[in-house]
């Protein structure tokens, strides 16, 4: 999972275009996630576009679809909460929506930020979306976006 964006420099990438895949189960969380996300890719003067997809699980073959139908993004980022309940679909869900994003940057070195929290209430949950706290969102986008630095030189065009 990204680090804290507040402590993290934002990689500087103008024009990098990055996709953010939003999971929207927990929308006021969300919002946090959103509002560090869009102030990092800000300071990157990278350009956004963003997709709401309805939980954790989606986002790894949401990216999976953009990169295979041509829709081709320099960096992604995914937020979304997480939240242990009373059943075991919290450990089935925090793991395979990691395990996916792992696969993803792994297997076809695409550059994610995961900022997908997995928290054990809402007040933890907030704490690390909120900008001014953890600003796991903007922490996410610096995850993404080092990364992509880091491919950038490698291939020689940074």
């Amino acid at each position: 999972m990204a680090g804290a964006g507040a402590a993290a420099e934002v990689p500087h990438l103008p024009g990098a275009r990055v996709l953010v895949v939003e999971a929207r189960f927990h929308a006021h969380v969300n919002d946090l996630l959103l509002e560090g996300a869009r102030r990092a890719l800000a300071a990157a003067g990278a350009e956004a576009s963003f997709l709401t997809v309805p939980g954790a699980l989606e986002i790894p073959p949401a990216i999976a679809m953009a990169e295979e139908t041509g829709h081709r993004f320099d960096a992604y980022v995914a937020l979304g909460c997480v939240v242990r309940g009373e059943t075991t679909h919290y450990e089935l869900v925090a793991g395979e929506s990691c395990r996916g994003l792992m696969e993803l940057g792994l297997r076809r070195g695409l550059a994610i930020g995961n900022g997908i929290l997995t928290v054990e209430n809402e007040a933890q949950a907030v704490a690390r979306a909120d900008p001014k706290h953890q600003d796991k969102g903007g922490g996410a986008v610096v995850a993404a976006l080092s990364l992509l630095a880091w491919r950038r030189r490698l291939e020689g065009t940074a």
